[in-house]
């Protein structure tokens, strides 16, 4: 018989690389704001080194990695640009990842869903609220939202805490998380949340160690299957 303890009572999504094919467009926009600054930025420097990283913790990464010298003004008005400059990438079309759509409206209809995220709420919800899909999350956690960015705890401690004030009380480990990347995975098994990584942006096998289930892509995501998984 299925207990408290195993039940699967929500879903946390990441945002980009998990829902939105964003990365690519975030590259863009960091390398297009940092030109103009002097600063040459390498698409694999990015992936390895500043993914992980909201757009303020991001800027200060970079600008520490080569000595300069940006204040809290001049990194917001960075971000201010390059959030500018993501949306006008995005006019280009859809970024959902193929099996989205369709795993946010089969998991909601079935439980509460939410985004813990390190972009920016306006970049989260105008995605969204392009492919009308911002019905279905109870909550949305952005960069704007925690003190702290993944990998710490705080996007996902506060994702859990606001489908508890929704749904009643909700333990953590109640909560599955879908992340695509080691810094998403850390923060969310820190907050105590159970994990799936979904290989979109990194090798399965660099995903597994910090996952419990590893899938190929949002259209092998299916949320009966993960109830299974976590009953084992």
């Amino acid at each position: 018989m299925e207990t408290s303890e195993e039940r699967v009572r929500a879903v946390v999504f990441d945002f980009d690389g998990v829902i939105a094919n964003s990365e690519p467009l975030h590259f863009r926009g960091y390398r297009d704001v940092l030109n103009v600054e002097g600063v040459d930025l390498q698409e694999a420097d990015y992936y390895t080194k500043y993914l992980g990283y909201d757009d303020v913790a991001a800027f200060a990464a970079i600008a520490a990695d080569r000595g300069l010298s940006w204040d809290p003004e001049h990194i917001a008005r960075l971000v201010i640009r390059k959030a500018h400059r993501m949306e006008e990438l995005e006019r280009d079309g859809s970024v959902l990842f193929p099996g989205a759509r369709t795993a946010i409206e089969t998991t909601a209809s079935l439980m509460p869903i939410a985004i813990a995220s390190g972009a920016l709420g306006s970049e989260i919800r105008r995605v969204l609220d392009d492919a009308r899909l911002t019905k279905h999350f109870t909550a949305i956690v952005a960069a704007e939202d925690t003190a702290a960015s993944k990998p710490a705890p705080d996007p996902y401690l506060r994702a859990v805490a606001l489908l508890a004030q929704a749904y009643g009380p909700l333990a953590a480990h109640e909560c599955v998380a879908v992340e695509d990347s080691r810094w998403g995975l850390e923060s969310a098994r820190a907050a105590g949340l159970r994990t799936v990584a979904v290989a979109h942006t990194y090798d399965e096998r660099e995903l597994r160690p910090s996952a419990d289930l590893v899938i190929s892509s949002m259209e092998a995501f299916d949320v009966e299957a993960l109830r299974r998984q976590f009953l084992d």
